[in-house]
C-alpha cells in the first residue's frame, strides 16, 4: 500500500472516530471533501470504530441493515456512511431497545431526510449556475452550468430571420389530416 493510500485511510479513520464521538456528521464530512460512500474499512476496523463485535456486522449484513460493498475477492468493505449506520444501529438497539426492523426503518428515514436537506441546501445556494437533470435511472442530479453553454444557448435563442423575396410558402394538406406539408409557390 502506498504512502498516499495510508494517509488517506488514516484521514478516513479520523473522520469515522469523530462521527463515533459525535463531533462530526456525514453532512459535514461530505462538505469538507470526504467521499462518504468510499469503501475503506475492513470488517474488523469498522467493528472497532463502531464499538460492535465483528459478528454483529455480519448479522447486520445478512439482515440488510448495513450492507457493505465487496472487493473483487468478496471481502466486505465499509464506508463512512456504513460506519455511521452501524453506530446509530448499535445505539438504538442498546439504549432504546428497538428491534432490527425498526432500526432499519428509522435509518432509512434519516438517510432520506439527510438527502432532502442536502438538496434543499443546494437549491437555496443556487446562483443560477446549476441545472437539475434526470439520469438514466431516474435520479435527479445537479450539473453546473458553464458560461460556454450560456453563450451558445443565447445564440440559439436569437429571433428567426424573415424570409426575403422570391418564394413564399403556403400549407398543403397531406393524405393524413394530422400532417401539414409546406409547398413552395413561385411568384
Amino acid at each position: 500500500m502506498s504512502r498516499m493510500e495510508q494517509q488517506r485511510r488514516r484521514l478516513y479513520e479520523m473522520c469515522a472516530m469523530a462521527i463515533a464521538a459525535g463531533r462530526a456528521d456525514l453532512d459535514g464530512a461530505s462538505r469538507v471533501g470526504f467521499d462518504i460512500d468510499l469503501p475503506v474499512f475492513s470488517v474488523g476496523r469498522a467493528a472497532e470504530l463502531a464499538a460492535v463485535h465483528p459478528q454483529t456486522l455480519r448479522q447486520y449484513d445478512r439482515s440488510g441493515l448495513v450492507v457493505p460493498q465487496r472487493t473483487g475477492g468478496g471481502a466486505r468493505r465499509y464506508s463512512l456512511r456504513d460506519v455511521d449506520r452501524l453506530i446509530q444501529a448499535q445505539r438504538m438497539s442498546q439504549r432504546d431497545g428497538i428491534n432490527l426492523t425498526g432500526i432499519a426503518r428509522i435509518l432509512d428515514l434519516e438517510e432520506e431526510n439527510r438527502q432532502l436537506r442536502r438538496q434543499l441546501h443546494a437549491l437555496r445556494m443556487n446562483d443560477g449556475t446549476s441545472v437539475f437533470t434526470a439520469d438514466m435511472d431516474g435520479r435527479i442530479t445537479e450539473m453546473r452550468r458553464s458560461r460556454r453553454a450560456r453563450h451558445w444557448r443565447h445564440r440559439l435563442q436569437t429571433p428567426p430571420r424573415e424570409l426575403t423575396g422570391g418564394a413564399s410558402y403556403r400549407p398543403v394538406e397531406a393524405q393524413s389530416k394530422s400532417v401539414v406539408l409546406w409547398h413552395t409557390v413561385s411568384r
